[in-house]
């Protein structure tokens, strides 16, 4: 009884840090689930190499949604945003605070659009600001009984490069194009005002001065994001992450699914 014992509380402390607001907490917590099931696999068989083994299965998981369903998307090459009504705000609470808030920041609503990527719902609230020279975002996104919202705030210099901070929750499912930098936050970050500091700092660190940003046009915000994924599509299939499949459609490769995999495991360990 008293593995048994030890094995359970560790779970439930391994539940309850995976479930704390301190990101480091949520880290902690991953370690723990890794020590409990080392502790199952190592109590049940005697053996440590057992236990290591079954603790390693954890990063094995992903297999799973990659081999029964990833490797069968099917998305299309040339998406294309439409206007859309907003769904029910009562799934995104986080999101109506974030537009409020960019209002506050002086930013101006541009529209309300959206796309579908195999099964998964894309909406976007998008406002721009011409001081900032900046382009701010909520996307709100849902995947059957999945919903989650997150921001971005996104400027672009003279020479076409952009920049972007997001506090998108988990790892990138493609690789972005070597135009596009990315300052990735803590997804616990979901104040507006904080996330436009942050994007503030990040030009600062990388010595943009707001004299070298362009003035978004918010006639053309749309057409822009539709270009930016196009490229992304495009560097991902030079880089062997997907491949056509002949009918206007793209797929994961051997190569993209084993990308996939890794960014799994990122989001694993990481939670935000």
């Amino acid at each position: 009884m008293r593995e048994t014992l030890i094995v359970i509380g560790l779970f439930v402390m391994a539940m309850a840090l995976r479930s704390a607001r301190k990101n480091c907490a949520r880290k902690l917590g991953a370690l723990v689930f890794l020590f409990a099931t080392f502790s199952f696999f190592y109590f049940i068989s005697g053996n440590i190499f057992a236990g290591i083994a079954g603790a390693c299965l954890w990063f094995f998981l992903p297999w799973i949604e990659l081999l029964t369903h990833v490797r069968h998307l099917r998305m299309p090459l040339n998406n294309r945003l439409r206007h859309k009504d907003l769904p029910n705000p009562s799934f995104f609470p986080n999101a109506i605070e974030a537009a409020a808030g960019m209002e506050e920041a002086g930013f101006e609503h541009v529209s309300d659009c959206g796309w579908q990527w195999s099964g998964m719902q894309q909406h976007f609230r998008l406002f721009w600001h011409p001081e900032e020279r900046a382009i701010a975002s909520v996307c709100l996104c849902e995947q059957e009984e999945v919903a989650f919202a997150f921001i971005s705030v996104t400027s672009t210099d003279s020479s076409g490069r952009t920049w972007r901070t997001t506090n998108f929750p988990f790892a990138p499912t493609l690789r972005c194009s070597p135009n596009l930098k990315w300052n990735h936050v803590p997804c616990e970050k979901s104040c507006f005002h904080q996330i436009l500091a942050d994007h503030q700092i990040f030009l600062a660190r990388m010595k943009i001065n707001s004299a070298e940003l362009r003035v978004p046009n918010p006639e053309n915000i749309e057409s822009e994001i539709e270009s930016e994924m196009r490229h992304q599509v495009d560097h991902n299939l030079k880089s062997g992450i997907i491949q056509l499949t002949g009918d206007g459609h793209f797929k994961y490769s051997c190569r993209g699914i084993l990308f996939l995999w890794c960014q799994f495991v990122k989001d694993m360990i990481r939670l935000c």
